[in-house]
């Protein structure tokens, strides 16, 4: 590689990373927006079919394979479903109840549930201490961001705990979803997975939205339209794609930094835009789970043999609050 190529290699790579960083934390931005209006899984249903059929499309032109066999029907079903119709709409109908700047950071968690789920329902090894720190920090982070919900004691607050609640669920989902994806091997390259995932997670969110009258009661306003457009391009396409791109240029770990900077945008843009609060709690709460993500995904699984297995952030074929 030539200096001048060398270069444009490394002005691609920052660009991409910034695409990710800046993308990915400002969705929940958008969701927050979008769900206002339009009920949780009316706005899955058409960012995701939208989003998969573009993809899809995509993929076919540029020659990849998009047909799927019985076995992958199945997988990308379970994938998209737990990705997409339960994380990802969970943390839309948690948005009606805490600021986009929360949601960020107890989704940020998700790298510690990978870890979870691996140690003690996949068996896949033993956490060490730096894992176990990571675990124990991460559930004091999540303390002290819900304490002023848990001990103010009124409707606002137990509706925010409310969502809170959901949020954990939804990035106990995600992980698993990841982890399925990870394990599971399929007929069709990345990008096809990914759309396919977006096209049946979309397919079952509308399913659902109609059985429940949300479109009915979906207003779609100005600000609703484009924040799930913005939702589509930006968070699905662009940063996705610059995601799946950082994979294959960059170590797993350097691209597992979006973790920690997501939530800072997140709360960063919920601030100024939204002007969402900003507490002491919060502030805390950031450092301490950020700390704590840091220590899980620097950890390694010690397996019953002397090979090790390293937990880095799960190679997400969507984003969930993205």
């Amino acid at each position: 590689m030539t200096p001048l190529e060398h270069k444009r290699h490394r002005f691609r790579i920052a660009f991409s990373f910034a695409l990710v960083y800046l993308f990915w934390g400002s969705t929940y931005l958008a969701m927050r927006v979008a769900v206002a209006t339009v009920p949780p899984y009316a706005v899955g249903s058409v960012r995701y079919m939208i989003s998969g059929s573009l993809m899809l499309l995509w993929c076919a032109v540029t020659g990849r394979k998009i047909r799927v066999n019985r076995n992958d029907f199945v997988r990308l079903l379970a994938i998209g479903v737990l990705l997409l119709s339960i994380s990802n709409v969970g943390v839309l109908w948690a948005e009606r109840y805490v600021s986009s700047g929360l949601a960020a950071l107890i989704v940020a968690i998700v790298p510690i549930w990978v870890v979870v789920l691996e140690t003690w329902v996949f068996r896949s090894g033993i956490l060490p201490a730096r894992g176990l720190a990571g675990l124990a920090l991460g559930i004091a982070g999540m303390l002290i961001l819900l304490w002023p919900k848990i001990a103010s004691g009124t409707h606002l607050g137990r509706l925010q705990l409310f969502g809170s609640t959901i949020l954990i669920f939804a990035s106990l989902t995600w992980a698993l979803g990841s982890i399925l994806s990870h394990r599971w091997t399929l007929s069709v390259d990345v990008f096809t997975s990914a759309a396919w995932q977006m096209l049946l997670g979309g397919l079952v969110n509308t399913c659902i939205a109609v059985l429940t009258g949300q479109f009915h009661r979906a207003v779609w306003t100005g600000p609703a339209m484009s924040a799930i457009a913005y939702l589509v391009v930006s968070g699905s396409l662009i940063g996705y794609t610059a995601y799946i791109w950082l994979l294959e240029h960059v170590p797993p770990p350097k691209v597992a930094t979006y973790a920690y900077v997501n939530p800072i945008v997140a709360v960063f843009l919920g601030w100024l835009l939204l002007h969402e609060s900003v507490d002491v709690f919060t502030l805390i709460g950031t450092v301490v789970i950020i700390g704590s993500v840091a220590l899980v995904n620097t950890s390694k699984l010690k397996r019953a043999t002397v090979e090790t297995v390293p937990i880095e952030a799960p190679e997400l074929p969507a984003v969930v609050g993205d």
